[in-house]
């Protein structure tokens, strides 16, 4: 199936063509006069699609200075070196408060869903520039536009490719570049194209897994007029539609085992939303720093393991079954670079000491099939997402990983990444990732977690230190406000969904839910632990919703 044309039916993550929607910096776009008609996907013949996509944009990478471009505005646009592919770009800067913009009209342009994609740079006011298509219909949408803006690149000045889409009905779209804000702000653009199709943010997820008990410990969530509300429902009507559910095997507090999965699911379902099932193959938290066994299964052989793994897969699937709830998408392991249920999934020798030396490999692979075909005995149509995370690191250890179990056969459908932007290294970072992966392995990536802070303070009524508490860790161009989150969430899920290739699919925040209540802290092993987490809730110490849950719109 074409992946720019899908069914109105929601198809599984890895047969579907996703989407953007950016940040801070505008950009309009439109082709000059004189230009061979353009084809939308839509309506062409092979040799018309083929014709379509080479409709070139005047001067897209500003080698001959702004011949085919037209700014205006108090601010400069000027011509500078260090182009993304080129000697030159060019780029706005604003010495006082002002706006600045750089157009070009496209003309004779057939119907259809139409992109502009462009290299980008931003800094300065969050959120000052944005690129933009407008003028594209007719009648009374004939300044209907798509707008997104450019992120910030001040953590380390990297190119990012940016798109935005809209439907032309007016035979022409003008290209546009905005920088409107503070003094100081500034963007760059470069190698500018408008392609047939659209991009958009498609999937627009949130890890529930802590609601359930949150809820059972008094938490409560408040729509914007202050009233109580189902926190499922409003992230739902919000514009989220993907659910994130956690699985423990014997958890001590009894949350996030299989009957609480199911019932979660059952809400997750009825308000529309799909499901993906986060596997940890463990009794608590699994991460980089702890892929601990389950204790009904320690002093098990590696095959005794995987039938293990096999059977409690199986089970929770088809519990949901028995609902008339099938996942759209699972995970076999949560981040799981260094493997799981160790020692035996090892991919490096964690602890000398354990009587297991080396990696694993061949055992990681038979766990990672004994998961994925238990998703498929249930389900076929299910995605089976691998988790990895530590962007930060390299992409080279990200292929190692990929390497060895491709080698090995396992069988998976989507490349799934953490990234918090205060640990994970840059948006270009996250960007070269999805495209480099995504290519290399002929997979789509999602990302299932990210997550950003609204504020450095800790709830004065539930004082745990919170996992960010310094202004040291913060992200460049973010600042720790409701509008830092909102707009850092929104970065991340253009970055993922411009990025060059098309097969960023979206991005699951993680525990969007999880306010300060007591009892429902960090060790499911301790009820009296707190939470460092409610910082980076899209839902204030009061309960009351954050505009981060805005950013869950659909384009």
């Amino acid at each position: 199936m074409s992946r720019s044309h899908r069914p109105t039916h929601p198809l599984p993550i890895s047969r579907r063509r996703l989407g953007v929607a950016t940040g801070a910096f505008v950009l309009t776009a439109a082709l000059c006069g004189g230009l061979a008609p353009a084809v939308p996907a839509s309506a062409a013949s092979a040799d018309d699609s083929t014709r379509a996509s080479r409709v070139a944009v005047a001067n897209p990478g500003f080698e001959s200075g702004l011949s085919g471009w037209v700014s205006k505005g108090k601010g400069t646009a000027a011509l500078e070196t260090g182009g993304h592919d080129s000697p030159t770009r060019l780029t706005h800067h604003l010495p006082s408060a002002g706006q600045a913009t750089t157009t070009q009209k496209v003309k004779k342009v057939a119907p259809g869903w139409w992109t502009f994609s462009a290299w980008v740079k931003s800094g300065g006011t969050t959120g000052s520039s944005t690129l933009s298509l407008t003028g594209c219909g007719q009648g009374s949408s004939k300044d209907a536009a798509g707008t997104t803006v450019v992120p910030s690149t001040e953590s380390d000045d990297g190119w990012l490719h940016l798109s935005v889409s809209a439907e032309v009905t007016h035979s022409q779209c003008t290209l546009t570049l905005t920088t409107a804000g503070d003094a100081g702000s500034w963007a760059s653009i470069d190698d500018v194209t408008f392609t047939p199709g659209r991009v958009t943010r498609e999937i627009r997820g949130a890890d529930l897994s802590g609601l359930p008990r949150n809820e059972d410990k008094g938490a409560v969530y408040l729509d914007v007029q202050g009233r109580p509300t189902d926190a499922v429902e409003q992230i739902s009507a919000a514009g989220a539609n993907m659910a994130r559910l956690k699985v423990w095997v014997d958890p001590t507090d009894g949350y996030n085992d299989q009957d609480d999965v199911v019932a979660m699911a059952k809400r997750i379902e009825a308000s529309g939303m799909e499901l993906l099932v986060d596997f940890h193959y463990s009794d608590r938290w699994t991460d980089p720093g702890a892929q601990t066994m389950p204790k009904a299964w320690v002093g098990l052989s590696a095959p005794e393991v995987a039938t293990r793994i096999h059977d409690h897969t199986r089970s929770v699937l088809d519990a949901l079954a028995v609902e008339g709830i099938t996942a759209d998408a699972v995970q076999v392991g949560n981040e799981i670079n260094p493997g799981m249920v160790w020692p035996l999934g090892q991919t490096w020798d964690v602890d000398p000491s354990d009587g297991v030396s080396g990696a694993q490999w061949d055992n990681l692979a038979m766990f990672l099939s004994a998961g994925s075909a238990a998703v498929r005995e249930v389900s076929p149509d299910t995605d089976v997402v691998l988790h990895l995370t530590n962007i930060n690191n390299g992409i080279d250890g990200l292929t190692w990983w990929f390497d060895q179990a491709t080698a090995r056969g396992v069988d998976f459908d989507v490349i799934g990444l953490s990234y918090y932007s205060y640990w994970h290294g840059s948006l270009s970072d996250l960007q070269q990732a999805v495209t480099v992966l995504t290519a290399r392995y002929d997979r789509d990536a999602l990302v299932v977690e990210t997550s950003y802070p609204w504020t450095l303070a800790d709830d004065p009524d539930h004082t745990w230190e919170n996992v960010v508490a310094q202004a040291s860790m913060l992200t460049a161009g973010y600042p720790a406000t409701p509008a830092g989150q909102a707009a850092n969430f929104r970065a991340v899920q253009d970055v993922v969904a411009s990025a060059p290739g098309g097969r960023g699919t979206g991005v699951v925040a993680w525990e969007p839910a999880w306010t300060a209540v007591d009892g429902a802290g960090w060790d499911p092993d301790d009820p009296t632990s707190g939470n460092a987490w409610e910082n980076q809730a899209m839902w204030d110490f009061d309960g009351r919703p954050l505009p981060a849950l805005d950013e869950y719109a659909a384009d």
